[in-house]
């Protein structure tokens, strides 16, 4: 549904009451809320044999292009408009170790403290979703990211942000995410985040030998949904190990209090250009059909 005239401007009055009151009109950041318990899932890279299964169950779940054989696999694959999760092969210092890439589903995103029009949203059970009915097509969530995740569609007439919202759908009815339902090799747990975190510790005093001593994800930029084990130093995966610890959003914390409210203004005006125009253009096809 389109943002009329009176909507429009009780948008640009929100954000002037915002910028008001100062900081105490900011919520707290969902990921140290006591009440929220957010899901996210393990992968393992000791466990991970590169069958790519999830990848296919991925595609499969999101109507997506199936992925490419495995012939035409290039190294060092990031995902794409048509690709939310992706398995590379590294030749490491204990032989070739297979890591998976897709949005890590942060605790404190910086891509939903970015997104001016709220498409951006951290759910209560942890998936990071896009609402396409909020986007005004800005990217400042491409921008922000620290892992790179979201991805435009620049050739689509009516482009999204595609990427993993580690099938959000699937977990309001009850269903794990695709990629971890059918993991032969069990590389992919789903669960509570606190759990999985148990359970990665005890892999790891388990099994010294096997698994370097550190979770990624467990305090990475302010943590994240998806946590992995592996059995070499993630740097060898590819993976930037240096990370701040506290969330990006933490960074910007009283920013947006320190500028002219032209720059907040400015945008939400753009916003409201965008969707008169998406209205205008919505009027017109329904004529053509008629």
């Amino acid at each position: 549904m389109g943002l009329n005239r009176r909507g429009f401007f009780k948008l640009l009055g929100v954000t002037g009451i915002t910028l008001a009151v100062g900081k105490d009109a900011v919520a707290a950041p969902r990921g140290k809320n006591n009440d929220v318990e957010f899901y996210g899932i393990l992968y393992d890279a000791a466990r991970c044999k590169g069958c790519r299964g999830c990848e296919f169950d991925c595609a499969d779940a999101h109507g997506l292009p199936e992925p490419l054989p495995t012939k035409e696999i290039q190294a060092n694959r990031k995902t794409s408009d048509t690709c939310n999760t992706v398995i590379n092969s590294y030749k490491t210092s204990k032989g070739e170790v297979f890591s998976k890439r897709q949005c890590m589903h942060c605790n404190e995103p910086a891509c939903v403290a970015a997104c001016l029009t709220q498409a951006m949203h951290k759910t209560t059970m942890g998936p990071v979703t896009w609402d396409g009915n909020k986007c005004m097509g800005c990217r400042y969530c491409m921008v922000s990211c620290p892992f790179d995740s979201p991805k435009f569609e620049y050739h689509s007439v009516n482009p999204k942000i595609q990427k993993c919202d580690m099938c959000f759908e699937r977990l309001k009815t009850g269903e794990p995410p695709a990629c971890a339902y059918n993991c032969p090799n069990e590389a992919l747990l789903y669960g509570k985040r606190r759990d999985l975190l148990n359970e990665a510790h005890r892999r790891i005093s388990e099994k010294p030998d096997l698994y370097i001593d550190q979770i990624y994800g467990e305090h990475a930029a302010g943590g994240t949904g998806w946590l992995y084990l592996s059995p070499v130093p993630f740097e060898e995966l590819g993976m930037n190990n240096n990370l701040q610890q506290a969330s990006y959003p933490a960074l910007t914390t009283g920013f947006l209090y320190a500028v002219p409210s032209i720059f907040v203004l400015v945008p939400a005006f753009l916003l409201g250009i965008y969707q008169s125009t998406k209205n205008n253009h919505l009027n017109e096809e329904n004529k053509d059909e008629q």
